[in-house]
């Protein structure tokens, strides 16, 4: 089965190969003889006047793709693309801010329900950004806070101090990515009201605070669930002089396994992410049982996690696309 797949990506020329998820992603189908198109999803375009069902359409191009620095893609011409007609299969995996447009991009690819799959599905993508959805599971977490006043974040701040977590915090934007704009707190609060205060004039959104695990200096694992099952995990560890672990902003990464506590959380995670079509998820957890996010919209690790263990998640996430298409076809999904 050849599928026309249209990517919804950033710039390919912007792209790090060594470690791009997305990159991986297209070079596993390209193998399994897969079309490849890219797309800025900027250009996505709807009209509403060609029927009862609409027309999405996208201004995009061919490409191959090959793992070359340097020269890791060729491109054919650009055209209107219409995401029904043409393509079989969209993969959204533009990186956020999840803002309004992200959300707009949603509301759009949502109408390609039932003729096109989009992966991950737009509708679900929407409703559990990552440091929302995992609220559900809160059960998991560390204590958790979200808010915008710093009176609230004080009496916080107190709360873990009696029930032994410190009182140091860490301070995150809501739907921020990468470990961008996240932040320690020390004991005495001394940064805190300067921290509100950039907050409240970066973003209209309340943010989240967590106590600062100090298990984070061991590490923070990516774990990669594919349509709900355990497909690999990696061991991000901090730089020297930092405290956040994400590759993007100079950890690195070690081969590991799951412990009993972070199996349970992949057990109870498993039945909502398939039944909602996340069928690529990362989640992290710190210390072996703390659960921070459930990543949906563009989640990644999956280069570091093949290296590590000899493993091939791309053709994981593919055989999972593949039939998901192939249910949709006859009308299953």
């Amino acid at each position: 089965m050849t599928l026309r797949i249209a990517v919804q990506m950033d710039p390919l020329e912007s792209i790090k190969i060594a470690g791009d998820s997305s990159f991986a992603l297209m070079l596993s189908a390209q193998a399994r003889g897969h079309e490849l198109f890219h797309y800025d999803v900027r250009t996505l375009a709807y009209d509403a006047s060609s029927g009862a069902a609409g027309r999405l359409t996208c201004w995009g191009a061919p490409v191959t793709v090959q793992r070359v620095e340097g020269a890791h893609f060729t491109r054919g011409e650009y055209r209107l693309i219409d995401l029904v007609a043409d393509i079989d299969v969209v993969l959204m995996r533009q990186d956020p801010p999840f803002d309004l447009g992200y959300i707009t991009a949603t509301h759009l690819l949502e109408r390609l329900a039932g003729q096109t799959l989009v992966v991950n599905d737009p509708v679900s993508v929407r409703n559990a950004p990552e440091k929302v959805f995992v609220l559900d599971y809160a059960r998991f977490m560390p204590p958790t806070f979200i808010a915008r006043r710093i009176e609230d974040v004080r009496l916080f701040q107190q709360r873990n101090v009696e029930a032994g977590f410190g009182g140091d915090l860490v301070i995150k934007p809501l739907h921020g990515n990468g470990g961008k704009a996240v932040f320690r707190v020390p004991a005495d609060g001394s940064n805190l009201g300067a921290l509100i205060e950039m907050f409240e004039n970066a973003w209209v959104e309340p943010f989240m605070v967590q106590p600062f695990l100090p298990d984070v200096a061991e590490g923070d694992k990516r774990i990669v669930l594919v349509d709900g099952e355990f497909a690999g995990a990696i061991n991000r560890k901090p730089g020297a002089g930092e405290f956040r672990s994400n590759l993007a902003v100079g950890g690195s990464a070690e081969a590991t396994g799951l412990t009993s506590a972070e199996e349970e959380i992949c057990g109870a995670l498993a039945p909502e992410l398939k039944a909602r079509g996340l069928v690529f998820v990362g989640i992290d957890v710190i210390g072996g049982k703390w659960l921070t996010e459930i990543n949906v919209t563009s989640p990644t690790g999956i280069v570091a996690i093949d290296r590590f263990n000899g493993t091939d998640t791309g053709a994981k996430i593919w055989d999972a696309i593949e039939a998901r298409h192939a249910a949709m076809a006859k009308g299953a999904v």
